[in-house]
């Protein structure tokens, strides 16, 4: 199930970071899309199906100023999935951007970045545009074309007044890491006399 808004998104709530020298927060990130993937390491989709996608939307997406974060979500077996043992996980399966462990929750089992955006289950991603607002949520795991279409949307909103949106680079102008070229002037020119 997915849904699609313009509210405002919460702050997350982590009592322990990974992968960042210093504690992340959204309203620091404003400005900026942030990708939330919220998964268990005990958890068999995240595991086979979320992970290996957050991966390679990092590789497609590495060049923009797009966040990627991963949420530690624990809301079943909490002895077998510490902190410690997170640490080893994101060692063995080589995750490199920023993870927090969501704040266990003293009085429920749910964790609270997880109340606080409702969230079913694991895997679940959240994508969240410049403005802060939240732009899709999704439980479970959506088509890799689909999530890609969302982020590279995000990634082209503009902010009204807000300077640094939507990144204009030549190298953003056309197709980058092999895949097409921006013809050269004298390309440009040949291309012309032909038509």
């Amino acid at each position: 199930m997915s849904t699609t808004s313009t509210t405002l998104a919460p702050e997350l709530a982590v009592s322990e970071w990974f992968n960042t020298p210093a504690p992340l927060t959204l309203a620091a990130l404003r400005g900026r899309p942030v990708f939330i993937h919220s998964f268990q390491l005990l958890c068999p989709g995240c595991v086979s199906e979320s992970i290996p996608q957050v991966q390679r939307i990092e590789c497609i997406f590495g060049h923009t100023d797009l966040q990627v974060i991963g949420i530690h979500t624990v809301f079943e077996h909490h002895a077998a999935m510490s902190p410690v043992t997170l640490k080893a996980f994101l060692h063995e399966y080589r995750i490199k951007h920023p993870v927090g462990v969501d704040l266990s929750d003293e009085r429920s089992d749910t964790p609270t970045t997880m109340q606080r955006f409702a969230l079913r289950g694991t895997p679940s991603s959240i994508l969240i545009g410049r403005d802060g607002s939240i732009a899709h949520q999704m439980f479970g795991v959506e088509e890799d074309l689909a999530v890609g279409a969302r982020i590279a949307m995000a990634l082209s909103a503009r902010i009204p007044g807000l300077a640094g949106t939507a990144p204009s680079s030549g190298e953003d102008e056309g197709c980058s890491g092999g895949r097409c070229e921006v013809p050269s002037q004298l390309d440009a020119g040949r291309l012309a006399r032909m038509s």
